[in-house]
């Protein structure tokens, strides 16, 4: 186990895969990222406009460097279809030191 103060998990949700899908796709492709899981089929309950809504999305799990997060939020504001998409990013604090330094390298 290492310890690192480098890294972030970032959550988004989406309204469908192929969103996520291009989501992902764009994010790596512009090496903002290194991974992202693409979790189908969860099931959000929220307030919208002083309204409890409630919908099926997709959670993207990102993993990036914390450097890389302000470059990485703003390509998901213009490319997401939300007026306000979820982007929350929580730190790494420790992880196997080969998958930090895979990460480190993508």
């Amino acid at each position: 186990m290492k310890t690192t103060d480098a890294f972030s998990i970032i959550l988004i949700t989406a309204p469908d895969l192929k969103t996520a899908r291009a989501l992902a796709q764009a994010a790596i492709t512009a090496r903002l990222i290194a991974c992202a899981n693409l979790i189908p089929k969860v099931e959000s309950l929220y307030r919208w406009q002083g309204k409890i809504e409630s919908s099926s999305e997709v959670l993207l799990l990102l993993k990036a460097r914390k450097s890389r997060l302000k470059a990485l939020e703003q390509l998901v504001v213009k490319m997401h279809p939300y007026d306000t998409p979820e982007f929350l990013a929580l730190p790494i604090n420790a992880g196997s030191a080969k998958y930090l330094t895979w990460l480190a390298a993508n």
